[in-house]
Formats: C-alpha cells, sequence, structure tokens
C-alpha cells in the first residue's frame, strides 16, 4: 500500500503538556515537533487545522485520549482521527532523545539507563506516534 502525500499530525496529550508532531506522510519526514502547554493546545490544533489542511491527526490512546478526541473531533476543520497504542513511548522517547541529541561532556560516562533528558520528551512521543502509525500501514 502507498500513503498518499500530504500532512499528518501526531498529538500526545497530557494534562499538564502536550506534544505536537509535523509529517509529510509519503516521505516520513517529521516538518516540526514541539511542546505546548494543554491549555494552548486546542486554540493551536485549531490553527493548524485551518492553515495547513492536515489529513490525519494521530493521537495516543492512553490518558485523557478520549476527552482529547472529543474535543478534537467537534472541531469543524478537525481531520480524521487515528488511535495509536502509545505503551513504553516516553520510554523509547527518551532514547529517541539521546540518538537525536548525544550526550556531551561528562554526561556521556553515565550508563544510558541512568541519563535522563534534560527537557520533557512529549514532542518526541508525538513523533513516535506518527512513526507507529506508519509502520501499521
Amino acid at each position: 500500500m502507498t500513503i498518499a502525500a500530504g500532512l499528518w499530525i501526531g498529538f500526545d496529550p497530557g494534562r499538564d503538556k502536550c506534544g505536537l508532531a509535523l509529517m509529510e506522510a509519503q516521505t516520513g519526514q517529521i516538518l516540526e515537533h514541539r511542546i505546548l502547554a494543554s491549555t494552548e493546545a486546542i486554540a493551536e490544533l485549531e490553527t493548524l487545522f485551518q492553515t495547513r489542511s492536515p489529513q490525519l491527526l494521530v493521537l495516543g490512546n492512553q490518558t485523557t485520549s478520549r476527552q482529547w478526541q472529543a474535543q478534537l473531533s467537534a472541531l469543524p476543520s478537525a481531520p480524521p482521527i487515528a488511535l495509536v497504542d502509545e505503551r513504553n513511548s516516553t520510554l523509547q522517547a527518551r532514547d529517541r532523545y539521546w540518538q537525536m541529541y548525544p550526550a556531551r561532556g561528562w554526561r556521556r560516562l553515565l550508563p544510558k539507563g541512568l541519563r535522563q533528558p534534560p527537557r520533557p520528551v512529549d514532542d518526541l512521543v508525538a513523533i513516535l506516534l506518527l512513526e507507529r502509525y506508519r509502520a501499521q500501514l
């Protein structure tokens, strides 16, 4: 099956903060990723829906996803929503952080299991959700 060109949004919802990632569906290229305050997420997504016209919103299926799914699907310009299993995604995102931003200085001497990224990784979780969905197709 060939994946049609277009924009997919990955969204990792949370109580305090959310991860957001934009992917070019056909190539799998990540165009952008960032972390948003949960209070700003709906407005930001609504703006993205209107300005970028994504073909799909990929959402993690744990924690608060049902509430988020209901709010997002009610937006007039919302794309279809696909739920993806997000189990172990935070652990994978920590590993991905160190792949993207290799440890330097004394941190590189720590075993990988003891390293903690110096920032939240919710945006990387959103990337992983997109990659998991794409791998399912």
